[in-house]
């Protein structure tokens, strides 16, 4: 019966609002598209000393393993810079080179493979450095982020308006863009970060109306996982909602992977992305007729490596079970006597005991991965 189930490629849950993204200029970092109608990319930086080359490679496959679109990593010594010579030859994503002051690290790392330099135009201070950096980019391909940060606003400005303030933060971007826009430099990017969430969102609005370049979003230095997840959460959330971003950071004291996994989940709430599996599932009661929390976690774990966009519900009883499991791919609703009913495209298609449940789900998750990967190799083909 299962066999004979007509499977769609996918089931996506309509959105009640759809969101009009902001129309923005498309730069390239690497082989990523950035801005306009492009997906929203999501990034990490890495931990390790760039110096040392095999930690560091490791490090960048591991966030590109777990969905990360370009990696940024510290660029603080010649080391760091002449390493990148070795990392990019490794990994298969695009690399960004975060420099502060030193503008000969940036023309290194430009040199070297980076393709993209965070810097802020601002702290490299004399113009003449600046163009050098801005000729090597053009040399090199490379594109450049803007990084403005309400830690580090320059002197003036922060003269100005006495504190760190939205106001502070644009015209320090504005200033920024327009120092590399006089050099005849457009492929570029522009951030405005905050640890304060209501500085970053109006900073990131206000910029959002006087400029059409692409935004990388974050709230920088925004704690260890569970806050920082939860800051990042909403303001990242707050600002994509209103078609503002993209491209992402979620900036996390913790490892850069799970960095990754917040970000897309981000996305994949709002509906802005859909990579994996997206698990609905409920948060358990005395309803349940399986180990509900303990069935998710064990799932998210066994289907990790699945890439293809496939929707799963796990409800714990039929209060809520089949109506869910109505709107996803595979869903399974907790029944009584060690019963539960497996659901295929919103459609009932058996029962299923408790003990069968994990290695039947997994089992029928990955044949629909499989499926949707041939036919998207086959479009491809054609």
């Amino acid at each position: 019966f299962i066999e004979s189930l007509n499977w769609k490629n996918n089931m996506s849950i309509r959105p009640f609002r759809d969101i009009h993204r902001r129309n923005t200029k498309v730069i390239n970092v690497g082989n990523v598209k950035v801005g306009g109608d492009n997906p929203i990319s999501v990034q990490s930086m890495t931990n390790t000393l760039t110096k040392d080359i095999k930690k560091t490679v490791e490090q960048i496959n591991d966030i590109s393993e777990a969905g990360g679109d370009i990696v940024r990593v510290s660029c603080p010594d010649e080391s760091s810079t002449l390493a990148l010579k070795e990392i990019v030859k490794n990994i298969n994503v695009p690399i960004v080179a975060d420099i502060h002051f030193h503008y000969k690290r940036a023309i290194e790392a430009a040199k070297f493979g980076a393709s993209c330099l965070r810097i802020n135009p601002g702290n490299i201070g004399d113009k003449k450095k600046i163009k050098e950096i801005i000729e090597a980019a053009k040399d090199n391909n490379c594109s450049i982020r803007i990084g403005v940060n309400s830690g580090s606003l320059e002197r003036d400005i922060l003269e100005k308006f006495k504190e760190p303030c939205p106001e502070a933060l644009v015209e320090s971007a504005l200033r920024n863009i327009q120092i590399i826009e006089d050099m005849d430099f457009f492929n570029f990017k522009v951030s405005v970060k905050s640890s304060d969430v209501f500085l970053s969102v109006k900073s990131y609005k206000d910029l959002s109306k006087v400029t059409d370049y692409p935004l990388h979003l974050g709230v920088t230095e925004a704690g260890s996982f569970v806050p920082g997840s939860v800051k990042s959460s909403i303001g990242l959330g707050s600002l994509l909602m209103d078609g503002i971003g993209d491209t992402i950071r979620i900036s996390l004291s913790d490892d850069p992977v799970k960095e990754i996994k917040i970000g897309n989940e981000i996305l994949k709430s709002l509906n802005l992305r859909n990579r994996g599996v997206k698990i609905i599932s409920c948060p358990s009661c005395a309803r349940q007729g399986f180990k509900v929390i303990e069935t998710v976690k064990i799932l998210e774990d066994r289907l990790s490596h699945i890439k293809e966009p496939i929707s799963l519900s796990i409800i714990g009883c039929v209060v809520n079970g089949p109506g869910e499991a109505a709107l996803t791919d595979v869903g399974i609703t907790g029944g009584g006597k060690d019963s539960n009913m497996l659901y295929l495209n919103g459609i009932q298609a058996q029962k299923i005991k408790n003990e069968n449940m994990i290695s039947k789900i997994v089992s029928l998750v990955e044949k629909k991965a499989e499926e949707m990967q041939k036919k998207n190799d086959t479009f491809k083909q054609n």
